[in-house]
């Protein structure tokens, strides 16, 4: 399939019907793994014409997603990273954990946006955000996609990082996913501190299932396969 870059024509129709001014794009990263942080990312670029092979985060090779993403550091108006815990996702549950570090994110900006583009279909901001919604929005929105880039690349350093004192769970490989190094070490190992303990996948693993945290409401855990 041949490159298609993102525009800014959402942010511009936004801009238009909204008499909005200052626009941020916001993606996550995270929402499947079963280890580390969900992490969001909100970026402002303006209308200027987008670095070179920019798009989704998932398309790009790790060592083009590296560089792009220093790349975007600079070149971006303004970013800022937004994270929840383990320990708040099993609290929260995903939805809330994801609009906790999505507001996170936007509070953090050096100027509070006026108006959102989010990725996907779910608005999960809500409050007093004025929010649209972008199925894809990280191959199609300059700003979406760059705040897609960045919070991979930020994420998986951090996971990375996690790997030196979790070793067995090649977290520098996976990014807390379940790939079969990982899902053999928490059978054998059991649960770390960065593990999400109210997930079905301990559903799967009797010996460690006295662990799991149950919420009494419906956002039960996702497993939404591998996203390295």
């Amino acid at each position: 399939m041949p490159y298609v870059p993102p525009t800014h024509t959402v942010e511009r129709s936004m801009r238009a019907t909204l008499g909005v001014r200052t626009v941020a794009g916001v993606d996550e990263v995270g929402r499947g793994a079963w280890a580390g942080p969900v992490t969001v990312c909100a970026a402002v670029t303006g209308l200027r014409r987008p670095p070179e092979g920019l798009t989704d985060s998932k398309l790009i090779t790790p060592k083009r997603r590296t560089k792009l993403a220093a790349l975007l550091a600079d070149w971006v108006t303004s970013y800022a990273l937004g994270h929840a815990s383990p320990e708040e996702i099993d609290g929260l549950g995903m939805t809330a954990a994801l609009r906790l570090a999505a507001e996170r994110a936007l509070e953090a900006l050096p100027e509070r946006p006026e108006a959102v583009i989010l990725d996907g279909k779910h608005n999960y901001l809500g409050g007093s955000w004025k929010v649209r919604t972008v199925i894809k929005g990280d191959q199609s929105c300059v700003a979406v996609a760059a705040a897609s880039v960045i919070a991979k690349v930020r994420r998986d350093t951090a996971m990375a990082e996690l790997g030196v004192e979790y070793t067995p769970f090649a977290f520098a490989d996976n990014a807390g996913y379940p790939s079969p190094v990982h899902r053999a070490a928490l059978e054998e190992l059991g649960p770390t501190s960065q593990h999400r303990l109210s997930w079905s996948y301990l559903d799967t693993m009797p010996r460690w299932q006295h662990l799991k945290k149950v919420r009494n409401d419906a956002d039960t855990g996702e497993q939404l396969g591998f996203d390295f």
